[in-house]
């Protein structure tokens, strides 16, 4: 009974080794844990470097935001002088068949070119070639993103890639097109002042790239709350609108007419419904800067 007893006791050596296992688990452990925090920097830094490609700008286009934010109001426009009718577009409207809108009394367009510093519309090109070839006097714009990159980079990469501009009757000035946030935040997180500068910054360079003042694009909403209702552009850019509605509204603060009026989201006429405020005559005019 005692040999027995005493053979069944536990022998120190699986106390030992249990011990030895414990210890290398705990280092394999921490050697992970210090991959890991090794790791998390460059994991952190890459979903920063993220955030400055927009999410999804295929679905972004001049009034993609407004009618959400401002709604719309049902009835027949109406304008206190003559009107030219156009539309705006971009890769969301798909094929556009300039030869018909055209036909259907449409004289201008903007065309979608950029968003951000990364993203450049993937029909540009065709819409912008197309629609010259059809008889329109276009122009192109930019989607802006003013959290992801400054004003003036932004300009720089729209000036490269479609906002240009050449004095032939038939190319708009370049377009900014300032609007609710989105992806979050309705003015990108910058206060007025800050929203300003922005704004100023890309005006000054695509300025000094092309000699043009550019087309602002926004909505008496948007400027009020994320500029503060600045006056700090209607002496030189054009301004186009948004309001879907029987008349264009109060403008922003300075501006005392608009140049544009994007007046509905659908219509005769593919995209977004516009009108030039005045004669074709008047808007080669705009185009030539004469």
């Amino acid at each position: 009974m005692h040999h027995a007893g005493h053979a069944s006791r536990p022998r120190p050596v699986f106390a030992r080794r249990s011990l030895h296992g414990i210890g290398a688990t705990l280092a394999t452990l921490l050697a992970a844990l210090l991959g890991l925090a090794g790791a998390i920097p460059a994991a952190a830094g890459a979903a920063v470097a993220a955030d400055h490609r927009p999410a999804h700008p295929e679905h972004d286009w001049m009034g993609s935001t407004v009618a959400a934010h401002e709604g719309r109001v049902a009835g027949t426009t109406s304008t206190t002088r003559k009107q030219t009718p156009g539309f705006d577009v971009s890769n969301w409207q798909g094929t556009v068949n300039w030869t018909s809108a055209y036909t259907k009394g449409g004289r201008f367009a903007y065309i979608k070119a950029t968003e951000g510093t990364t993203y450049k519309d993937p029909k540009f090109n065709a819409n912008y070639t197309n629609s010259y070839k059809a008889g329109f006097i276009r122009g192109a714009y930019h989607f802006a993103t003013p959290n992801s990159s400054g004003g003036k980079a932004q300009a720089d990469y729209f000036v490269a890639h479609g906002g240009g501009w050449s004095k032939d009757g038939k190319t708009l000035p370049p377009m900014l097109d300032i609007e609710y946030n989105p992806y979050g935040a309705s003015c990108y997180g910058l206060s007025h002042s800050a929203m300003v500068s922005w704004i100023s910054a890309f005006i000054k360079e695509v300025h000094t790239k092309t000699k043009r003042w550019a087309t602002i694009y926004t909505s008496s909403g948007w400027w009020t709350s994320c500029t503060g209702n600045s006056k700090t552009f209607a002496s030189n850019d054009p301004l186009f609108v948004a309001r879907y509605a029987t008349t264009a509204g109060t403008l922003p603060a300075g501006w005392p007419f608009y140049t544009f009026w994007q007046y509905a989201d659908k219509g005769t006429l593919p995209g977004d419904q516009d009108y030039f405020n005045g004669s074709t005559t008047q808007l080669k005019n705009l185009a030539n800067n004469t």
